[in-house]
């Protein structure tokens, strides 16, 4: 990136001494910029591809590409390496980079910066109608699918749960991914399913077509007991009609995915990055309805490293309040 931004620099040079010598000078070739994103059939996808329109069509002089990565763990390594400019992230994997923690442990990646949150990946607990369940509490005895092995659901399943005293002992524990959870609970071979995804998900919207559902909420008291045990941890809510017979917003938590660049990135593409997100917001909500959450506010409460100073000139110039631990 650091070397497009010098060549750049060095092409409008060349370009001004043109000018002077009464020569015309020639169009300036468009800086490129890569978006590390995830699989196709995700969010990450189609929000890499909804912001690289953003940024052809507001940010002058750079021209960008989503790209298919194998997600979080994968783009973090590909922003230290110079391999992709932008990436998105889970805020607990972003984290763990920028600390040197988790997955990262011996391999710190401190130039990791945000230039906002953008959505969160909920923790949404689904179940029929006429199950009897309305609470986590209720799960007891029950069968109940927790995600695919070795997923984000499962990790945050477990952890919201054991947070409020309740372990996957408690109940008949399903190892499903999305569509088996909602197929299985269709058919009647489970009770709940735990789906820790961007809303809506296609899994429980085609569930909703053909049975009659509820989510589950959190109470107050869960919701801070979940995030006192992990910080990255969001308080949120599934709006009320994201789902067919589900008309009431649903409290719940999430961990936010984070749009990440190098420190090394300079302040003004940064900016002029940001400006262009958040100015242009209703093009990326035209994409994907995940990008109804990307705000301001959102990227303030639920950002897990520092922004990168072309992020924070934005936040500042439009009046926003930033927190201390979002600033270096």
């Amino acid at each position: 990136m650091s070397e497009q931004v010098f060549g750049g620099a060095r092409g409008l040079i060349g370009s001004a001494a043109l000018v002077l010598m009464g020569i015309a000078a020639p169009a300036m070739a468009q800086q490129s910029l890569s978006i590390a994103t995830g699989g196709t059939g995700g969010v990450y996808y189609p929000m890499g591809g909804g912001l690289a329109e953003i940024i052809n069509n507001h940010v002058d002089g750079y021209s960008a590409t989503a790209e298919v990565t194998g997600a979080s763990v994968e783009n973090m390594g590909l922003i230290a390496t110079g391999d992709a400019d932008l990436a998105i992230g889970l805020a607990d994997t972003v984290q763990q980079a920028y600390l040197g923690t988790g997955r990262f442990e011996g391999q710190q990646l401190p130039m990791i910066r945000a230039v906002g949150s953008l959505y969160a990946n909920m923790v949404q607990i689904v179940t029929l109608e006429d199950s009897g369940i309305t609470s986590i509490a209720d799960l007891a005895g029950r069968r109940v699918s927790v995600g695919a092995p070795g997923s984000g659901t499962e990790v945050n399943a477990q952890t919201l749960l054991a947070a409020n005293g309740i372990s996957f002992d408690d109940f008949t524990a399903e190892r499903l991914n999305f569509n088996e959870t909602t197929d299985a609970l269709g058919n009647g071979d489970i009770d709940a399913g735990f789906l820790s995804v961007g809303a809506p998900t296609s899994s429980i919207l085609n569930l909703a077509t053909t049975n009659n559902i509820a989510m589950i909420a959190l109470s107050p008291e869960e919701i801070a007991a979940a995030r006192e045990a992990d910080a990255t941890f969001a308080e949120l809510a599934l709006p009320g009609g994201t789902y067919d017979g589900v008309d009431e917003d649903t409290p719940t938590v999430g961990v936010p995915n984070v749009l990440v660049v190098s420190s090394e990135m300079d302040e003004e593409t940064v900016y002029q990055i940001t400006r262009a997100m958040y100015e242009n917001i209703a093009e990326l909500q035209a994409v994907h309805p995940a990008a109804n959450e990307t705000t301001v506010e959102f990227t303030m409460n639920a950002t897990p490293v520092p922004l990168h100073p072309g992020a924070i000139r934005y936040f500042e110039e439009i009046g926003a309040t930033i927190p201390d631990n979002l600033r270096e």
